[in-house]
C-alpha cells in the first residue's frame, strides 16, 4: 500500500475521518449496535429503498463474494445474511476495522483486508460475485479496476457495480447549473470534476476526493469485456425536485428515478 497516488491518499483521508454513511446517525456512538441499526434503517428505508431489490442481497447464497470498497460493511453484511461467503477490501484502515467489528457484533462471518481496488490481491477466477457500490468512480484508473473485477471473477460470475450517473438531475442541476453557472464556479476556473470533489461526499474536513461520472454509453464501454451487461439507473429523492415535488405523481417519480437518478448500476456476467 506504499506509494499511493495523491487521489487515493485523499480518498483514504476522506473516509478515514468521515466513514461513508456515518453522518446519518448523530445520536448514537459509532460502533454500537444502535448506531449500525440506524445507519441500516436509513439506507434501505429512506435513502435508497430500491437497493435490496436491485442489488439482490439474498440471491447469492453459497457464493464467494468480494466487495471492493466495503466502507462500514453495511451492504456486505446484507450479502452475508443472505448466505454469501463474504470478503471485503478497502483502501482505508479504519473502514476495515469498523467492518470487522460490525460483523463480529452481529455474529456474521467474513474476511477483510486492506487493499487497492486497482490491484486486487487474489488469483484469477477466485470469486462468484464482485460487488462495488460508489467506489470505483473515486479511483484514478476506473477502467483498470473493472478489468481487475473481470479477472478475479470465475466464468459466468457476476459483477454488480454502482457508479455516479452523468445524465442525472444531481449532476446537471446541482453541479453544472446551480454551482457551476449560477454560483460562478466555472468563472473561477473550476471544472465540474473539481466542484464534485468539494461537494459530493459528506465531509467535515478538506480531503476533496476524486469524483467521476459516467453515462450509460460510457459504462457499457467500460464493461465491454463482459458478455452480458444490464444497466439500470436509480436514486432520486423527492426533496431534490424542490417546488416541483407536489406536482409529480408517484408513477412519474418512479420513471424519473430510472432516467435521471444519481446512480447507474451495472450487472455484468463474465
Amino acid at each position: 500500500m506504499a506509494g499511493l497516488a495523491q487521489e487515493k491518499l485523499r480518498a483514504r483521508e476522506q473516509w478515514g475521518q468521515d466513514p461513508c454513511g456515518a453522518e446519518y446517525d448523530r445520536e448514537h456512538e459509532l460502533g454500537t449496535r444502535e448506531f449500525f441499526d440506524e445507519v441500516e434503517r436509513y439506507r434501505y428505508k429512506e435513502y435508497a429503498p430500491w437497493m435490496p431489490r436491485v442489488m439482490e442481497f439474498d440471491k447469492f447464497r453459497g457464493a464467494r463474494l468480494l466487495e471492493v470498497g466495503c466502507g462500514m460493511g453495511t451492504d456486505l453484511l446484507q450479502f452475508a445474511r443472505g448466505g454469501a461467503h463474504c470478503t471485503g477490501i478497502d483502501l482505508t484502515p479504519r473502514s476495515i476495522e469498523i467492518t470487522r467489528h460490525r460483523f463480529k457484533l452481529y455474529g456474521a462471518d467474513g474476511n477483510f483486508m486492506l487493499s487497492d481496488g486497482e490491484h486486487l490481491p487474489f488469483r484469477s477466477e477466485s470469486f462468484d460475485v464482485v460487488y462495488s457500490n460508489g467506489v470505483l468512480h473515486h479511483t484514478p484508473d476506473t477502467a483498470g479496476s473493472i478489468r481487475e473485477v473481470h479477472r478475479v471473477l470465475r466464468p459466468e460470475g457476476v459483477a454488480k457495480i454502482m457508479l455516479y450517473h452523468r445524465n442525472s438531475l444531481n449532476y446537471w442541476f446541482e453541479i453544472v447549473l446551480r454551482r457551476g453557472m449560477l454560483g460562478f464556479e466555472f468563472l473561477r476556473g473550476r471544472s465540474a470534476e473539481e466542484i464534485m470533489s468539494r461537494v459530493i461526499e459528506f465531509s467535515d474536513h478538506d480531503a476533496r476526493p476524486l469524483v467521476k461520472v459516467y453515462s450509460r454509453r460510457e459504462v457499457r464501454e467500460l464493461f465491454g469485456m463482459f458478455k452480458d451487461v444490464r444497466v439500470e439507473v436509480e436514486q432520486l429523492m423527492r426533496n431534490e425536485l424542490r417546488f416541483l415535488s407536489p406536482l409529480v405523481s408517484d408513477s412519474m417519480f418512479d420513471r424519473l428515478c430510472k432516467s435521471i437518478g444519481w446512480n447507474v448500476i451495472i450487472t455484468a456476467k463474465k
